[in-house]
């Protein structure tokens, strides 16, 4: 006899909802289906459901999200860097207290004395016929976020190596939700060929049909749901293992959307706007935008960011606001809408040497002109480099070429170390290598620079 079992998922919505009621009709149907044919069914998400780009996420800490999961129906997930990391601990401590489904994150766990209620550190699924499923999960271990909010993500393999061994003898099929990356999943497909199925995310990679490595399965769906990812398993009861593993994604774009969802969506809009409807400031005149100059809203929020932080010096890129703030009440939603991006701020240190290059490479068309994707980046381009507590003289304005820089007034010392403020998507890659390296990274959180913007709009 052999059995059929099907794993439906989705990864890295990142409350991007325009597809989401297509996601549901789709489950929907396909649960209808395998029902009608007595066949095992599971539905898992594999994090970065939630982002605070969207009113939705921000309103209700990632609750909203929760609620579309349950109505949906699934029955596992595991949880990205964006539930992780860019809630308050206590927002994610409750995050899924009303979740009515299963929560798996093996190598999370809280700093403080007490878990979360919801969090497994392996799911136990069993099909009709008794075949059992063990589904572990893994997040991206970013320590210097997590523990700061008195959380610690455990290395991924340490955490395999433990949780497989802690596996009762009677689980048939082994299965990882990996919010890790498609680098790390073929590592650990190579050194782990226990695991049948690795279903991951957060690289946002699209496997249309999957990928064997040795005898492991890999698969993923891209990212914002436009396809919906499928895996089917054989299991032989006579041979007692998987005999066949097969993997597709669908493009669900142009399907029919679920109509009570549309609503769903429609309403936590609603109540996400009265929600951020509070107002934080009231200006006689416009505050303009404009991402290759200066401008005074730019310039103060450069300023408050260097005197909260009490660093010697700041800088941020005018690709951060994206709009312009109108005349007269200002609400937490216009100062969302127009700062979306989950950012720190963060506080590096670096050599007046340094300082000379980022200030050079700040005024040039590339940096200026750089669409930038990632690092929790959510503009267009990243715009102007605006500085605080630096003045600086161009002496050939064409090839950026800088003649004097001043550090509070002070003639710069390039052999001096100084403490600079700046957003935390530059402690990353190679954006600016000057503050990658700085082997001091001092992050704030769980603030935003949109928090930080708020400071400013009190004072303007």
């Amino acid at each position: 006899m052999q059995e059929q079992i099907y794993f439906y998922y989705t990864n890295d919505l990142h409350s991007d909802f325009t597809y989401w009621p297509q996601v549901v009709h789709y489950f929907h149907k396909r649960r209808i289906k395998h029902k009608r044919k007595d066949e095992a069914c599971f539905i898992v998400d594999i994090g970065d459901h939630i982002d605070r780009v969207h009113p939705i996420a921000e309103a209700f800490m990632g609750k909203g999200n929760v609620q579309l999961l349950n109505e949906a129906s699934y029955d596992v997930i595991t949880i990205g860097n964006n539930e992780g990391i860019t809630l308050s601990h206590d927002d994610l401590f409750h995050l899924y207290n009303e979740a009515q489904f299963d929560v798996v994150c093996s190598n999370l766990n809280s700093l403080t004395e007490k878990q979360p209620d919801w969090l497994n550190k392996v799911i136990y699924k069993q099909t009709a016929s008794n075949v059992k499923i063990a589904i572990l999960g893994l997040t991206a271990a970013f320590n210097p976020f997590y523990n700061l909010l008195d959380w610690h993500v455990e290395e991924p393999t340490e955490t395999l190596h433990n949780e497989l061994a802690r596996l009762t003898d009677d689980v048939d099929i082994v299965i990882l939700l990996s919010h890790l990356g498609l680098n790390e999943d073929r590592s650990i497909a190579k050194n782990f060929p226990q695991i049948d199925l690795i279903i991951g995310g957060h690289t946002h990679h699209l496997l249309k049909s999957g990928e064997i490595v040795r005898e492991t399965l890999l698969t993923a769906a891209g990212k914002h749901c436009s396809h919906i990812g499928e895996v089917m398993l054989l299991w032989d009861h006579e041979k007692k293992k998987l005999v066949q593993k097969e993997a597709y994604v669908t493009n669900i774009t142009h399907m029919k959307k679920d109509e009570k969802t549309v609503h769903v969506i429609k309403d936590l809009q609603d109540k996400a706007h009265d929600k951020m409807s509070q107002v934080i400031a009231e200006t006689k005149e416009q505050l303009t935008v404009n991402w290759y100059q200066e401008t005074f809203l730019m310039k103060k929020l450069t300023n408050t960011l260097k005197k909260w932080t009490k660093a010697d010096c700041a800088m941020l890129p005018s690709g951060l606001l994206l709009d312009h703030l109108p005349v007269g009440e200002i609400t937490l939603g216009d100062v969302h809408r127009i700062c979306p991006h989950p950012i720190n701020p963060v506080v590096v240190n670096v050599s007046g040497r340094e300082i000379k290059e980022i200030v050079r490479v700040g005024q040039t068309k590339e940096f200026m002109n750089l669409h930038l994707k990632g690092f929790g980046f959510r503009g267009k381009v990243i715009g102007k480099a605006v500085f605080s507590g630096i003045t600086f003289d161009t002496k050939n304005k064409k090839d950026h070429y800088i003649k004097d820089v001043f550090i509070n007034n002070k003639r710069i010392v390039d052999e001096k170390i100084y403490s600079f403020a700046t957003a935390d998507m530059f402690i990353f890659g190679r954006l600016l290598p000057e503050v990658a390296k700085s082997k001091r990274k001092d992050l704030f959180l769980p603030e935003f620079i949109r928090d930080i913007l708020v400071h400013t709009l009190y004072k303007v």
